[in-house]
């Protein structure tokens, strides 16, 4: 008797396999996110320090030449304290840190230059440093008390004063990235 030859697979049993194929893909999928993501965590990045507690932020004091500065500083602080959601944001006598600061710095300083005119300056760097200090309310322990400088950089058009005011939200978004996250690290 001549040998049987198999049959072919049932078009049951490919579907049952390419399932189980298409599982396992899958399940290495998830593993490989759930690996990547492990060190990631939702919420305040120290919460023992910020677990609810309120800040208010006053106004800064300014100490150079330039004017609106504070209200663009303190506009761009209390935007990213309220994005960052580590502290509630508070505007009365009621709340648990206390944050001023004073604008210690303004400076513009050179980039870039016309590629035939060394002289002539095209773009410009904008740095602003401002001291900031963090008190708790009650105890009047100072929790933070830095200086820090916030960089942005701006092409100039026919008119500088213009292109700086254009820029200035930048700069104040820029240092109170900074001042958020020392304030909500810690590292006091």
């Amino acid at each position: 008797m001549a040998d049987a030859l198999p049959s072919p697979p049932s078009p049951r049993s490919r579907f049952i396999a390419c399932g189980r194929l298409v599982c396992a893909v899958l399940w290495l999928v998830v593993l490989g996110l759930g690996m990547g993501c492990r060190g990631y965590r939702l919420g305040p990045t120290n919460p023992e320090l910020t677990e609810g507690r309120s800040i208010q932020v006053l106004f800064f004091e300014n100490r150079t030449i330039e004017p609106g500065l504070p209200e663009a500083l303190n506009q761009a602080l209390r935007q990213e304290l309220q994005r960052d959601g580590s502290y509630r944001l508070r505007t009365g006598s009621d709340s648990d840190v206390l944050v001023r600061g004073a604008i210690t710095g303004y400076e513009r300083r050179p980039l870039a230059f016309q590629p035939t005119d060394v002289i002539t300056v095209t773009d410009y760097e904008l740095r602003l440093t401002a001291q900031l200090t963090a008190v708790e309310r009650l105890s009047g322990r100072v929790l933070v008390e830095r200086k820090l400088t916030g960089r942005t950089s701006i092409r100039l058009g026919n008119d500088l004063p213009s292109a700086e005011r254009q820029a200035l939200p930048l700069l104040a978004e820029d240092w109170a990235r900074q001042a958020a996250a020392a304030l909500t690290e810690g590292g006091w």
